[in-house]
């Protein structure tokens, strides 16, 4: 992800596919404008916020900066990452089970389970939910997730 512009269409393109599942906006303040509400979601979101592509092995193409955070990646290489690697490979299963609910529901909510860093550790991830990217046709497209990783700070300061 090169540009500016292009960073915060994707962050639109993600909001726009959880609004489109929920109804909902993704949490945010709500005092923000458009603008610093996209900007805000990248940067400063209390939660991991990433998607990846539909390729036979998925590909992360975005991350903010709490995924990258709780990854430990520094963004160059967590792009690209095909993301089963994002699970340990006794948590792939489970993860994968996961996938294909929402590849036949279209969203998913609540899920916890564990995530393995760049170093290999194992953290806990925890409400999370995960959707369905959709074009400009209304195609599936990839899929996204939010994710606390934290449970004693979920929801939004104020």
């Amino acid at each position: 992800m090169s540009s500016f512009n292009e960073l915060r269409e994707t962050v639109r393109r993600l909001d726009a596919a959880y609004r489109h599942w929920t109804g909902k906006n993704l949490p945010a303040p709500p005092t923000l404008s458009d603008d610093e509400r996209l900007d805000w979601l990248h940067a400063h979101a209390p939660y991991a916020l990433l998607a990846h592509g539909t390729q036979a092995d998925p590909l992360f193409y975005y991350a903010n900066e709490q995924a990258l955070a709780c990854f430990k990646y520094p963004r160059e290489q967590f792009i690209g990452m095909p993301s089963r690697f994002s699970a340990s490979p006794l948590d792939r299963e489970m993860r994968q089970t996961l996938l294909d609910e929402v590849t036949a529901k279209g969203i998913a909510h609540g899920y916890s389970g564990y995530r393995v860093d760049r170093l290999g550790q194992a953290f806990m991830i925890h409400l999370g939910s995960v959707w369905t990217l959709l074009d400009d046709q209304g195609a599936a497209c990839g899929q996204a997730a939010l994710f606390w990783p934290d449970p004693d700070r979920v929801g939004l300061p104020g």
